[in-house]
């Protein structure tokens, strides 16, 4: 078992701590199935840990209602904080960081060039602007900020790029699979002669390797147009 942490929660000015183990609460946060019972460490629930202060019955009752220990635990571990240990919030905030560069190389673009930056370079200017990433927050809303935040020290500019395909229809199954794994699909018709037609949303760091695979699987009949 890890080291014993703690998780806490401040609520209407009053401050709730259990104890737990580190990596089960993590899991549970993370929106594992992780029993209670294997991160909850002791049955009580305090106000101050560190000093062995323990939460009055009056308190719980006032503030979650109920005086049940697990049931008190369970909404400070879903609304609360769990104290992380440093080399958890390192991996976290690693993993978090690697999801960001991902979404922002492929919805993202250079407006000087249309083209995709590389990762490396969307890792470096993030390291330059101190860009504070938080491991439990959204990645995609991260990585909204993150575009912002990169502009005074790199061309970027947020695009998703809308195109209307055209498929023969010896090619139209197999380019299908293709269109759903890179682009949205908007709208979608099959013609009288079997060809396949749809408005397609695509990031725009990824709409060049988008039409090169397409290209390929089509043999090059494909036809595709922007649309504005």
């Amino acid at each position: 078992m890890s080291k014993p942490s703690k998780a806490r929660l401040i609520t209407r000015g009053e401050r709730f701590e259990i104890a737990i183990d580190p990596e089960r609460a993590l899991d549970y946060k993370l929106g594992k199935p992780v029993p209670l019972s294997r991160i909850v460490l002791v049955d009580t629930i305090f106000t101050d840990i560190a000093k062995g202060m323990r939460a009055s019955r009056e308190k719980l009752l006032q503030h979650f209602r109920t005086d049940d220990t697990m049931k008190v635990a369970e909404v400070i571990l879903r609304q609360g904080e769990v104290l992380l240990t440093a080399q958890q919030r390192r991996r976290l905030i690693e993993d978090k960081r690697r999801q960001i560069v991902s979404i922002l190389c492929r919805y993202t673009v250079d407006p000087r060039t249309n083209l995709p930056h590389p990762p490396l370079r969307i890792e470096q200017a993030l390291a330059r602007c101190h860009f504070p990433i938080d491991p439990f927050r959204d990645a995609e809303e991260q990585a909204r900020r993150a575009a912002e935040a990169l502009k005074p020290i790199l061309p970027i500019k947020m695009e998703i790029v809308k195109m209307e395909v055209l498929v023969r229809p010896e090619f139209a199954s197999r380019t299908y699979g293709v269109v759903r794994d890179y682009a949205t699909i908007v709208s979608e018709e099959w013609q009288t002669d079997g060809s396949w037609k749809a408005v397609v949303e695509v990031p725009a760091g990824i709409r060049a390797s988008f039409l090169e695979k397409l290209s390929r699987v089509t043999q090059g009949s494909v036809l595709t147009k922007i649309l504005e």
